[in-house]
């Protein structure tokens, strides 16, 4: 409902210890400290999300979106993803489904009359989708974690794999615990034909102002039988992509966030040229930036973030795929290069004009992004 998630209570970690080296006094925390991110950061940040947005942050012209049925789904190829939206990812891998961070919702937000609004339908609506083996799930911020969808897809999903407490908030949410597995960093379960291992991330949590990192955040590594694939989640740059890289890679594909980017929040949100070297420590093949396109999430334009990435990668040799929403992207032939975000705006004086923002939905945005 509107206000649910506001009051939602922290969950409790449901396990006799997590790892200290990342867990103290109820919060869990990176292993290197993040700047700007206290009380004064966020309240600065705050302000310049209100206050000096880009007059281009979001789109001039309706996104072009390739729209899937469940038999496009059904006579595609394994070693098949789609995006379907900013972090959320269809895979199919060994015959089976796999989907991360999904988020079907019109806003990124707890309010559903405010906050950060889509700017493309998905293209496939929730209820079309496939039988789902598992949803991978990176942290509960609510650009990737949406109740709503959660509950929507619950029926046909075999396993929800989470980091540390953030299944708590799927059971309170009446998932069934039998259909929950929660991993700290490190730890690992297979399921189906896919190995998943819950990763370090450099992040944070929460889905309120008073239950900051009380949930865990992750990486994850999925190993299948013919692929290996990277989902970042959301993170700043830090050493821990070359140990994934040492220990997992070569990746032939890399999922990495690139957007929602600024020099106040450098930690917990990396950079074009971090996301690039991130997908090089990795060892990785191939790179899809994602975490962009759907949302507005922070002071840049729309276009910039494919826009330096492109051009790093272009510059650096590495190899980019950048498929629209709803295009199939096969993990090894690395199809789908073109610029679909470089379109001329239908209205350029209305895109100029700065959107009205709620000082309350900034916050609350702010503070889980």
């Amino acid at each position: 409902m509107a206000y649910s998630s506001i009051f939602e209570a922290a969950p409790d970690i449901q396990r006799e210890q997590p790892s200290a080296s990342h867990y103290a006094n109820g919060q869990f925390h990176n292993l290197t400290q993040e700047r700007g991110l206290n009380s004064a950061g966020s309240l600065k940040g705050i302000w310049r999300y209100l206050t000096e947005k880009s007059p281009e942050a979001s789109p001039g012209a309706t996104l072009e979106v390739l729209p899937l049925s469940p038999a496009d789904l059904q006579q595609a190829p394994d070693q098949s993803l789609w995006r379907l939206g900013h972090s959320t990812v269809l895979l199919k891998l060994e015959g089976k489904f796999w989907l991360t961070d999904p988020v079907f919702a019109e806003r990124a937000s707890p309010f559903s009359f405010a906050g950060p609004k889509r700017f493309h339908a998905a293209p496939i609506a929730r209820e079309d989708l496939p039988p789902i083996e598992a949803v991978i799930l990176s942290h509960d911020h609510y650009d990737h974690l949406d109740q709503a969808s959660i509950l929507a897809i619950a029926d046909k999903v075999g396993m929800f794999v989470t980091p540390l407490g953030v299944g708590e908030r799927l059971i309170g949410w009446g998932i069934p615990a039998t259909k929950i597995q929660q991993l700290d960093w490190w730890e690992e379960t297979q399921v189906g034909a896919l190995r998943l291992i819950a990763t370090p991330a450099q992040h944070f949590s929460g889905r309120s102002l008073t239950d900051r990192n009380r949930t865990l955040w992750a990486s994850w590594v999925l190993i299948a039988p013919h692929s290996r694939v990277f989902f970042s989640g959301d993170s700043g740059y830090f050493p821990g992509f070359r140990e994934i890289g040492d220990r997992f890679g070569p990746f032939d594909l890399t999922l990495i966030e690139n957007r929602a980017y600024n020099e106040a929040w450098a930690d917990v949100h990396m950079q074009p040229e971090q996301s690039l070297q991130a997908h090089i420590d990795l060892k990785g093949q191939r790179l899809v930036p994602i975490h962009n396109g759907t949302f507005d999430l922070a002071l840049h334009a729309w276009t910039e973030p494919l826009e330096r990435i492109t051009a790093l990668a272009e510059q650096g040799s590495v190899a980019l795929s950048t498929p629209r929403f709803g295009e199939r992207l096969d993990i090894h032939a690395g199809n789908s290069t073109h610029a679909w975000w470089r379109q001329q705006p239908e209205d350029k004086a209305a895109q100029a004009q700065p959107r009205p923002r709620n000082p309350k939905v900034a916050l609350i945005a702010a503070s889980a992004s």
